[in-house]
């Protein structure tokens, strides 16, 4: 039998307490200039004790000193007998108060004058493809049930104008898929579209280097870009309504809306979305939308995109006024039929194929081909601009003579200092307990402030001259002599933890000889290069781009052979990596990139 009873035990243990100050310091570490101009503000705002260093501007002590000064002064000069003018008698009250005095005879040019509205009226927020489409929709005589259907489907486009919901979906028959399936969906997705030698836009997190690889992918196929995106946006969640139709879809709970995923054993969730129009309304509401501007919005896939705009512009010949109405009707006709039957041969360029199948010559198959080229495959991309992101650079990287030198770019953050007038409140004694408490409260924050703020521009400068001194050739020579960099070596070099490298260099920028730079851009690992040495991945990256640029059309180049061509350049790296990293690019395959002449 257990006998239950109390008992004191001492233990001795370590536990590592993360305290305000050590969260305080990690979190401004992992800030970039801007953000921690932000923070500093912010903080000046809420704690008095902290004030900005500016000559420009007298302390708060020295302005007191100046009021004392002058008052005194004030006391002992002598009063003086002559009547001075007071200016309190120049102000023009009349003139002052007359736009706010109507007596009645106002002249229509005064009262015009007067009412003309404030320049802050002519402001007005960007225009997105939600609203443009909301604004046609409300111009249009449709029935109650065909405008409700018309609302929830501008409200599930996606940015390129394409439809991602499925008339189930929005009919509310069944439940938006899973996080998983919509993985698997779009994995399946992106292989069709690669099969059909479409190309995928490119990450923004492959780095500055990387971005160029998409120009690549625009010259050889102009009509490509589209086709992974639009069709990887089929099973992704709708783009945010615009304030129109928050109230809409709140109410209606938007057939995308966030909902955890049931178990795996669990039955399908009903859903409890209840429409009030039927499926010839919600058929109705699509034609509608699509026959807005611009041409070729609320489309499923790309083939249908093209055509919507193709038969627009098919609409449009019989107000052509010249005698190149018949020729464009031709090249339009040609090109329907192109993108409507052979869109496949299309991506896979059989030009002479598709010229036998429509029974066409390949000239004039040529033609239909440059005109299909000039109809926009992401119809909404135009009116959802995405706002180009300002970024300032941490630190500069300059050469004095034969040294390197880092600079920190902190010019225009505020500097800080403790206000001595706080510090004068700590040391009499007439204030009260509470008083006393909150100014040591914030006297002690602002301190921790300062050194943490401190801490971060010494942790940054210790990595960015161990960066400096790993990639003196980069930055006298070039990108093609980048040298792979770890975090872990330069966190070993330094004596800190690789966690702390990693939020000195995150969403910070560097001035360079060679240009601005993300400071992770340095870091990067490493194959087995010429000469025993390493070679960085995104060297390895651009040398097989740069292969398939060079490349000729009608022969290019196998993954084998372009692994053969690096190897003999003292590289060692296997096939499969060069197809990793040519699919990484977005780059097609070999008999996806062939042109047939």
């Amino acid at each position: 039998m257990v006998l239950l009873q109390h008992k004191l035990n001492v233990k001795l243990s370590q536990r590592q307490i993360l305290t305000p100050g050590l969260v305080q310091m990690v979190s401004v570490l992992a800030l970039n200039k801007l953000e921690l101009r932000d923070m500093i503000t912010a903080e000046m705002v809420e704690n008095p004790v902290l004030e900005e260093l500016e000559d420009s501007v007298p302390l708060l002590d020295e302005v007191g000193r100046r009021e004392e000064d002058r008052e005194r002064a004030t006391e002992e000069a002598p009063a003086t007998t002559e009547e001075k003018k007071d200016s309190f008698e120049e102000i023009d009250f009349g003139s002052f108060f007359k736009d706010y005095l109507d007596p009645g005879y106002r002249s229509p040019g005064e009262m015009e004058e007067i009412e003309r509205p404030s320049f802050e009226n002519f402001l007005s927020k960007p225009s997105n493809l939600t609203d443009h489409l909301t604004w046609q929709l409300g111009a249009i005589p449709v029935r109650a049930q065909v405008r409700e259907a018309a609302e929830l489907i501008i409200g599930n486009l996606n940015e390129d104008g394409y439809l991602i919901a499925s008339d189930d979906e929005l009919m509310g028959v069944t439940a938006p898929a899973s996080p998983d399936a919509d993985a698997a969906a779009q994995e399946m997705v992106v292989k069709e579209a690669a099969a059909l030698g479409l190309a995928a836009v490119l990450p923004e997190e492959e780095g500055d280097a990387e971005l160029a690889t998409s120009d690549w992918n625009a010259e050889a196929n102009p009509i490509a870009e589209v086709s992974a995106n639009a069709a990887a946006a089929a099973v992704a969640p709708a783009t945010e309504p615009a304030s129109e139709l928050q109230a809409v879809t709140k109410s209606q709970a938007s057939v995308h809306s966030a909902t955890p995923a049931p178990p795996a054993n669990a039955p399908p969730a009903r859903p409890t979305y209840k429409p009030g129009f039927n499926r010839s309304d919600l058929a109705e509401a699509i034609e509608v939308v699509r026959q807005m501007d611009p041409p070729g919005v609320a489309c499923r896939d790309l083939r249908d995109c093209l055509l919507y705009q193709l038969r627009y512009q098919q609409q449009q010949i019989p107000h052509l006024k010249n005698d190149h109405g018949e020729a464009t009707a031709q090249v339009i006709n040609d090109a329907i039929a192109i993108v409507d039957q052979h869109l496949r041969a299309l991506q896979m360029k059989q030009h002479k194929e598709i010229g036998k199948a429509i029974g066409r010559p390949i000239e004039v198959v040529q033609q239909a081909l440059d005109y299909i080229r000039t109809l926009d495959p992401r119809p909404g991309l135009r009116y959802n601009k995405v706002q180009p992101r300002l970024i300032e650079p941490d630190v500069a990287f300059i050469k004095h003579g034969d040294e390197w030198l880092c600079l920190m770019n902190d010019d225009d953050v505020p500097q800080l200092r403790l206000n001595p007038a706080y510090k004068r409140l700590l040391t009499r004694d007439t204030n009260d307990k509470d008083t006393r408490n909150y100014v040591k409260e914030r006297y002690k924050s602002a301190i921790q402030l300062i050194k943490n703020i401190e801490q971060r521009k010494q942790t940054i400068m210790k990595v960015c001259y161990s960066i400096v001194a790993r990639q003196q050739e980069f930055l006298e020579k070039g990108i093609d002599h980048l040298l792979p960099m770890m975090i872990k070596e330069v966190a070993e070099e330094i004596g800190v933890h690789p966690s702390t490298v990693s939020r000195a260099v995150a969403n910070k920028y560097a001035h360079t000889p060679q240009g601005v730079f993300e400071l992770r851009y340095f870091f990067s690992e490493s194959v087995q290069g010429p000469e025993g040495g390493n070679t960085s991945l995104l060297i390895l990256k651009r040398r097989v781009k740069k292969l398939i640029e060079e490349e000729d059309p009608s022969r290019p180049l196998t993954d084998e052979q372009i692994t053969r061509i690096l190897q003999s350049q003292g590289i060692q790296v296997t096939r499969r990596t060069v197809a990793k990293y040519r699919e990484d690019m977005r780059i097609p395959s070999t008999h996806q990139r062939r042109v047939k002449k």
